[in-house]
């Protein structure tokens, strides 16, 4: 999945000529924190609730200092998972799209993010999550992936985060079985550590909730 796929077509840049008091009432109308702007075509910009009201609401975008503003954006070919990151670090709601000529082409927002994954991280399977935490040297996919296919179970999906230790990680796995007994047991028995393990009905259920809960609030 590549940015191009995920532009929002439905919420139009900002240009030079529109005023701040414009440009407030977009971000309150889309229900967003920022904005990119756009001159000739070019992303010169991304404005924020704080940047426009350091300028007189009645004044044209174009009094900007434009080389100030952060200039974050993603090339259209870049893959969801670097959007997530420079969304994640610097706290956007959107993030500008271009071309390799530079050329404005859309905004990915935070919603469609979400969205993405809720539907393609086999949140709606039915089965168990299993939450593992090792060594990051011991980290190898393959190794555990055997240690389940013993066991006859399937990976659905999987990933990494970081924990407070930069030497240890945790691994997410979401699992086509819902008794996990079996697999825990051969787990433990080559030394990974099981930190949660959510597998009974009730649990499954409460991923479910959750997941309802997801796409009520994105609108689906």
């Amino acid at each position: 999945m590549t940015a191009r796929t995920l532009i929002a077509h439905d919420i139009p840049a900002l240009t030079v000529e529109q005023t701040g008091r414009e440009a407030f009432h977009m971000l309150n109308d889309y229900h967003v924190k920022h904005l990119p702007v756009v001159d000739k075509g070019k992303l010169v910009g991304l404005l924020s609730e704080e940047e426009i009201f350091n300028h007189k609401l009645s004044s044209p975008l174009s009094e900007h200092d434009f080389s100030v503003l952060p200039l974050f954006h993603v090339r259209e070919n870049e893959h969801v998972f670097e959007i997530i990151k420079i969304m994640g670090d610097h706290r956007l709601t959107v993030i500008p799209v271009v071309d390799a000529e530079g050329k404005y082409l859309g905004l990915v927002q935070q919603n469609d993010v979400l969205r993405y994954f809720a539907h393609t991280s086999s949140m709606t399977e039915h089965g168990a999550v299993l939450v593992l935490e090792m060594p990051r040297r011991d980290y190898s996919l393959s190794t555990i992936a055997r240690i389940f296919e013993e066991e006859k179970v399937n990976i659905l999906s999987a990933f990494v985060t970081s924990t407070a230790n930069p030497e240890r990680v945790e691994l997410t796995l979401k699992l086509d079985r819902h008794d996990l007994s079996r697999a825990i047991a051969s787990l433990e028995r080559h030394e990974f550590e099981v930190k949660e393990s959510f597998g009974e009905t009730d649990r499954s259920e409460l991923l479910r909730d959750r997941y309802d809960a997801l796409m009520h609030y994105l609108n689906v």
